[in-house]
């Protein structure tokens, strides 16, 4: 929903290459040309002739608090911005939209960086994904590596690559082959290409991306997006939710693209972090009270890069932040004796989320069913049972037995 008026002139959001001003269509010089005042950045307001368009503003440092102002401030004017390729791409066309609304923009697409990349790669664009380190940290690459995958990863400035290629060789990928595509589309294209463990390539040109085509090293431990992620890829106190049931309650919390998850009772983080890696815009709030088990719950989210999960105290003390998002599903992995919790859950929950909760102990086992008794669900009970060494022979170690009661609010 547009939060802000802009007057009576559409805003021009103009996508512009490499290539700059040359590579432009009529229309989209046409555009630049009609504004009064034209936003971007040094470069790319640089990109267009001396004389063409009204007043040049380049964009502050940061740039999003910034925005709202600046547009208000210009509302009376024809405003255009310049954007890098293509503005709906990750780009500023996509902030824009959401402050003014999309029918207060004309958006004037370029090739986008991706689109470029696989015309130079031979690769199909439509099977090929792309994650962004811009903005955010390089470890939002981990959840898409998978051996004989190809992907795009849009980066930061120069020294993105090196920083790619030491982190793909410390997780298992250092056999993957890197192309750094830098300056696409301009008269200083360059690709450079290598392998991420021998990587001595300098740092080039900041305007670059990298394909990726992943080789998996012999023996390195498997781990995608399917839920139920071998323990030993967590560190910890040994609190946490085991594979096989951290597999099935994360099915009976069923996460959908774009979906909030309530952790409660963090532990080591593995529902959060894997629900995240579900889908790249799966976010998490999970509530650990202990600070320790805080800082490991970082730690693991980090080594799994699950870049949307927000870490937070006790519950229920932060239900009065208000920047606490509302849950489309609720786990309850702890504190399930704690009076009025499952209250708190319930009221925030919408019509149609889930709550999962698992119990170990006969109180809270008790309360599950008195639950269920109220709200209806499904009530079944998980128990585990692994194959260890005994003497020269092999014995089936039970874990813990759980209960697990999951609803959906009408």
């Amino acid at each position: 929903m547009a939060s802000i008026s802009v007057g009576a002139h559409p805003i021009s959001v103009v996508g512009i290459g490499a290539d700059g001003w040359e590579g432009l269509g009529a229309a989209s010089r046409a555009a630049i040309a009609a504004g009064d005042v034209v936003f971007g950045s040094r470069r790319q307001l640089a990109l267009v002739p001396d004389g063409i368009a009204g007043e040049r503003v380049p964009w502050p440092s940061p740039l999003v608090p910034a925005l709202p102002d600046l547009l208000v401030a210009h509302g009376d004017r024809r405003m255009t911005v310049l954007a890098s390729g293509d503005p709906m791409f990750y780009g500023i066309g996509v902030t824009l939209a959401g402050l003014v609304g999309p029918q207060a923009l004309r958006v004037y697409p370029a090739p986008s960086s991706a689109s470029l990349a696989c015309a130079r790669l031979g690769w199909a664009l439509a099977e090929t994904p792309v994650v962004s380190a811009v903005g955010r940290p390089m470890v939002a690459v981990l959840p898409e590596l998978a051996d004989r995958r190809r992907l795009l990863v849009l980066t930061p400035d120069a020294k993105a690559p090196a920083e790619l290629s030491e982190l793909l060789t410390h997780n298992g990928f250092g056999g993957s082959r890197l192309t750094v595509l830098e300056e696409l589309g301009g008269p200083a294209e360059h690709l450079v290409t290598g392998i991420a463990a021998n990587w001595t390539e300098p740092p080039g040109a900041a305007l670059n991306l990298v394909a990726v085509e992943c080789v998996a090293d012999p023996g390195a431990l498997r781990s995608t997006r399917v839920p139920g992620l071998a323990d030993e890829v967590y560190r910890g106190d040994g609190q946490m939710t085991k594979a096989e049931v951290r597999a099935l309650s994360i099915s009976a919390l069923a996460p959908a693209p774009g979906e909030v998850l309530w952790d409660i009772g963090g532990g080591s983080g593995t529902i959060a972090i894997e629900w995240c890696r579900t889908h790249p815009s799966c976010r998490a709030v999970t509530f650990e009270q202990a600070p320790a088990r805080r800082d490991q719950i970082a730690v693991n989210a980090a080594a799994l890069g699950a870049v949307n999960l927000d870490i937070r105290g006790a519950f229920p003390g932060a239900l009065d932040d208000a920047t606490l998002p509302d849950p489309d599903a609720v786990f309850l992995g702890g504190g399930l004796t704690q009076p009025g919790l499952f209250e708190s859950c319930w009221d925030r929950l919408p019509s149609g989320g889930r709550l999962v909760a698992n119990a170990v102990t006969a109180e809270a086992e008790t309360l599950l069913l008195n639950r269920h008794s109220v709200h209806g669900g499904t009530l079944r009970k998980l128990q585990v049972y692994r194959a260890e060494p005994l003497g020269g022979f092999t014995a089936w170690r039970p874990h813990l037995p759980v209960a697990q009661w999951s609803v959906v609010k009408p």
